[in-house]
């Protein structure tokens, strides 16, 4: 069941243009919704990483990088999806925040499968055998399920077919913070936030 039309309702650009830390707590029980090739699928995020901009080490436009074409859709207004290949593999998807030329982002880490099911398990390798929880556990996982790719990389997330909607929010008291997985920059930072003791989240459940 996808649950009220409001859920389907598209975040303004007005959601994240705030900072990375308080969009990527406030993006917990957010919706993705992908329309490709007449297929619907919806995610709820259940897992978030800020990356801070030009002061944050870890972030792909830390200062001692600066502004490239592979980062150049996080200097974009917030709002906006920016979707990189990581190690030549898998598309992750990000939500920039904050203003222009600013360069932060949200990496999106994993969502909890809410429609479309079957088309996410034909999209994953070896999906039929994947338990529903695992369907989009994890950066590259939940891409491949939803079907984004890096023709979605500055695409304005308010509008089809990468839409971030309303969804349902998560309980503030369910939420858990702790350090960033798979960097060796910046590694203690307190950036990553998940839905405490779900299923789907990618590492480190309690």
């Amino acid at each position: 069941m996808t649950g009220s039309e409001g859920a389907r309702t598209p975040i303004g650009s007005a959601f994240c243009a705030r900072p990375a830390r308080s969009v990527a707590r406030a993006l917990l029980g957010r919706w993705l919704i992908t329309a490709f090739d007449g297929v619907e699928t919806i995610g709820r995020i259940v897992e978030t990483e800020a990356y801070l901009g030009a002061a944050d080490d870890a972030s792909h436009a830390a200062a001692r990088i600066g502004r490239t074409q592979r980062n150049a859709s996080m200097f974009a207004p917030g709002g906006i999806a920016y979707v990189y290949r990581s190690y030549g593999v898998h598309w992750c998807l990000n939500v920039v925040t904050g203003q222009e030329g600013h360069a932060a982002a949200v990496l999106i880490r994993a969502v909890e499968p809410v429609t479309g099911e079957e088309a996410m398990r034909l999209r994953r390798r070896k999906g039929r055998t994947l338990p529903t929880a695992a369907l989009g556990r994890g950066p590259g996982n939940l891409t491949a399920a939803l079907g984004i790719t890096g023709a979605q990389d500055g695409h304005p997330l308010d509008r089809t077919p990468l839409v971030l909607a309303r969804g349902m929010p998560i309980d503030p008291r369910a939420i858990a913070v702790g350090p960033r997985i798979g960097i060796t920059r910046a590694v203690d930072l307190p950036l990553r936030f998940w839905v405490r003791g779900h299923p789907c989240v990618s590492r480190n459940r309690t």
